[in-house]
């Protein structure tokens, strides 16, 4: 059993391993990607800088065109660009001319000043070449000022995009691996409760005959009843076993006598140096419970208790009160507290602090609350060398 325990431990650190592996792969490929990514960026920024060069000289040579000037060739570099955003400003930052720029306006006046404006934003950016127009005069010139092009603006994008892509895929595998152990881990407890149950079937059927064959021989003798009261908990322990992975159905139920019998219990398998405390209001409280799960419930947190005093004098509370819409149980002890970075750990499978013990308890009490009873249980309050507090909300 203890072997199974440590296997369990062991199954939960392979699954958080395997978590952080693929989040590391993704943190890489989203890295790889943004510098494979900024690097042909760059080059492709480079690129059209290079053609808007031309494309300036081409301008250059249309404002100085003579006779000599091969008209066709100028027009042909003037026309090639139909991708990358320029606009023409002259030295008192006037539109001379622009190209692949859609701009939505109410009338031209409109158009030609956010044009205007546009071309200033890019040049005082840096986004601009100067094209000198005199060979003596440096104040007669026209600057040519662009934008990058709607392919290089996806292309920025892309690894932002690509990023998301990668990290959906990582969420979705870990929840899918996740979803398909847990799965596998169900199956093998369910398996492993039944079969507990069906063979304590047998021995505790044998346990009943003797029993009553006993009663039948010694009447008189007070040990009896006490034996036949720890055969029926057996046969009480038996069903519960049998009746993980299905879904027993909640009836209307007392809380105040489900937590009665479980005081009754632990008072007669408790160290006298522990006291149980009861604190229930005076009237029932009435809520739908699975009531042999729920007392189970109860008892591991009272054990669980128990073994926080270390042996020691201490005090176990058992508090229920309800409001509105829900009762409260909760289990206070002064024991030894639950270290601050153990808190989030409580109810994992496997864990524990125990020398001896599955760490299953709190797990399995956390799924019947959960599951079967629609609950909420957590930890209240703990404090090293004062004590924890348990509470149980459920729905009334």
């Amino acid at each position: 059993m203890k072997l199974i325990g440590f296997n369990m431990v062991q199954w939960t650190d392979k699954i958080r391993l395997v978590k952080i592996v693929l989040v590391v792969a993704a943190i890489l490929i989203a890295v790889a990607s943004l510098v494979a990514s900024h690097f042909l960026t760059r080059d492709l920024s480079q690129e059209e800088r290079n053609k808007m060069e031309v494309w300036a000289e081409a301008m250059r040579a249309l404002n100085q065109a003579d006779e000599n000037t091969d008209m066709s060739l100028v027009l042909a570099v003037i026309d090639e660009n139909n991708t990358i955003p320029v606009i023409v400003l002259d030295r008192d930052g006037q539109v001379q001319s622009y190209r692949n720029i859609r701009i939505k306006a109410k009338n031209a006046a409109d158009s030609l000043r956010q044009t205007q404006q546009m071309g200033l934003r890019w040049k005082n950016s840096g986004q601009n070449i100067r094209i000198q127009l005199g060979e003596t005069d440096k104040e007669d010139y026209i600057d040519v000022c662009y934008d990058d092009s709607l392919m290089l603006r996806r292309l920025a994008v892309y690894p932002y995009v690509q990023l998301g892509v990668v990290m959906i895929f990582v969420v979705v595998a870990i929840f899918a691996l996740l979803t398909s152990k847990r799965a596998e881990q169900n199956k093998v407890w369910v398996g492993l409760s039944k079969e507990t149950a069906h063979q304590l079937g047998t021995p505790i059927s044998s346990l009943m005959a003797w029993t009553e064959i006993l009663k039948e021989s010694y009447p008189d003798d007070a040990l009896i009843p006490e034996m036949d009261k720890d055969v029926k908990r057996l046969q009480l322990i038996a069903d519960r076993f049998s009746k993980i992975g299905s879904l027993p159905e909640p009836v209307p139920s007392s809380l105040n006598e489900v937590m009665d019998h479980v005081i009754d219990y632990m008072d007669r398998r408790t160290s006298k140096k522990v006291k149980m405390v009861k604190d229930f209001p005076d009237h029932d409280i009435i809520v739908r419970l699975n009531a042999s799960l729920f007392e189970w419930v109860i008892e591991n947190l009272s054990k669980n208790a128990v073994d926080a005093m270390g042996g020691e004098p201490g005090t176990i509370t058992l508090h229920v009160e309800e409001t509105d819409d829900r009762a409260i149980v909760e289990v206070r002890d002064t024991g030894k507290g639950i270290k601050k970075r153990d808190l989030s750990n409580v109810f994992r499978p496997g864990f524990t602090t125990k020398k001896r013990g599955w760490g299953l308890g709190l797990s399995l009490a956390k799924r019947i609350v959960e599951e079967y009873h629609h609950g909420r249980i957590y930890v209240k309050s703990s404090e090293v060398g004062k004590g924890t507090t348990f509470r149980i909300e459920l729905k009334k």
